[in-house]
Formats: structure tokens, sequence, C-alpha cells
């Protein structure tokens, strides 16, 4: 599924992650889930694709390619709680690995031009796209089933895994006009509904929120119960509620990137 992309590298302070590419228009940065880049979320980006966009797409951990195992889960999960570029607990402070992505950004927008970049994080990267606010650039945030810090107690379930600097210049930035996109199903359990509280109550009307009812996910998934909208638990059928927020998705880029 991943032949359609090129591969290439992007280096910022000494670390080299790869990056998958295709398309042509504003720049999206598609932050995969646990456990790497599945079919699924390759899926996803096809569709960001052929909407007009230029996907980029990092390997943050796992593999490019190959499809979900309970295995293959349990080894990225392990991967993220041991490695320093993650801070699963933090419920006041971001992941080191997104200073990263925020310089991605900043080249995606070189590369690719147009008014600014937009990008989407999924399960343990949800939340990312807010600490990329800091990078000017990114005019599009997307939070889908944003799990970290991880739901441990009460306070962390309505965490939003950010600095206090960050969010400030989230919610500097949404009173000038920006906005933020979430999903989530209502039942998810890894994605509480306090971190959406948290963004509705901070800012305000800036802030969209999609739930999902959990009767609507995929059957078929091979998850435990709904989680991942616009994935694994996506019905691929038009007028399917999973279907429609992917759309929604797609369509706030264009709102933010494209339209005058």
């Amino acid at each position: 599924m991943l032949s359609d992309y090129t591969k290439t590298e992007f280096t910022h302070d000494g670390k080299v992650k790869p990056v998958y590419v295709r398309g042509h228009g504003p720049a999206v940065i598609v932050i995969h889930e646990i456990p790497g880049i599945t079919p699924e979320v390759v899926r996803f980006a096809d569709w960001v694709v052929d909407a007009g966009f230029r996907v980029y797409m990092p390997l943050l951990v796992g593999k490019a390619g190959p499809g979900i195992t309970p295995g293959y889960v349990l080894k990225s999960i392990a991967t993220i709680c041991i490695s320093r570029e993650f801070h699963v607990l933090a419920s006041h402070s971001s992941s080191p690995v997104t200073d990263w992505l925020r310089a991605l950004a900043r080249h995606a927008h070189e590369e690719a031009g147009g008014k600014g970049v937009g990008a989407i994080g999924m399960c343990f990267s949800g939340n990312f796209a807010l600490s990329m606010m800091m990078e000017p650039s990114l005019l599009a945030p997307v939070l889908c089933q944003p799990s970290m810090p991880l739901p441990l107690g009460e306070t962390r379930k309505a965490a939003l895994h950010v600095s206090p600097e960050e969010f400030q210049c989230v919610k500097d930035r949404c009173a000038k006009g920006g906005k933020v996109l979430g999903l989530r199903f209502k039942g998810d359990k890894m994605s509480p509904p306090g971190k959406f509280e948290t963004l509705r109550r901070e800012l305000g009307d800036a802030f969209e929120g999609i739930e999902i009812d959990d009767k609507h996910s995929n059957p078929d998934s091979i998850g435990p119960g709904a989680h991942s909208v616009v994935t694994n638990d996506l019905i691929d059928k038009d007028g399917e509620p999973t279907k429609e927020a992917a759309k929604r998705v797609i369509a706030f880029f264009v709102e933010r990137l494209k339209a005058a």
C-alpha cells in the first residue's frame, strides 16, 4: 500500500526518522497510531492525498506496512513506554518528539507551500497536534482519540499532554481565529471524555468535538473496543458515522488550508 509513497528521511537536532510522502498541494502531516503505519493508516492518508494535499507520514515507532497483530501492538507499546521521546504519563508537559514534528511541519510548509500545514495525531500521538501549534505554520490541528497521558487517575483523564506554555499558545491562537478538531468514541476508556471537556472549557467554540457512539464502530476490528475512529474501527461506507467523521477531517483541512 506504500508503493505510491516516496520514502525520505528528515533530520532535526540530530534525530533522523523515515517519512513517507505523496501528493500535491498544502502539506498535511499524518501521525500514525499504535502499532505503526498500518494499511488502515495508509488508507486514510490516501483519502487526504485524493482531496488535493501533500501527505507527510513519519514513522515514529513500529514498521511501515504490516497489519495489526496482538504481539505487534504489545511490542510497540513497550517501545513507547521506555523511549525518551515519549512521556506517556506526563499531564502537563509534551513528549520530546513533538519538537521534531514541529520542525517537520516547517520543512513541509517550505516544500509544499500554501497557507500552512495540517496535522492529525492518533491515539498515543493524538495530542501532538496541540503541541505542534507552537509552529506558526500549523493551521489545522486534528486530535483523533487522544490517549496521552495514559488515563491513570482522574487528573490524567482530563489532561492534554501539553506544557502550560504550549497550551497558552493554543489558546492565544484560537482567540485569534484558530480552530481545533477532535474525534473519539463515546465509550473509549483510552481516550476518556475528560480531555474533550477540558478542550471545550478552555477553547470554547474554537474546539469542535465529534463523539461517536460505540455501536457504530467496525465489528470486524481486531481491537477490544471502539477506539480508532478513522482507521481500524472505521466502516468504509458513506453515511456511516466513522466515514462521515473522516470526511469532516478532510473538510477541516480544506477549510483551514485552501479556503480563501
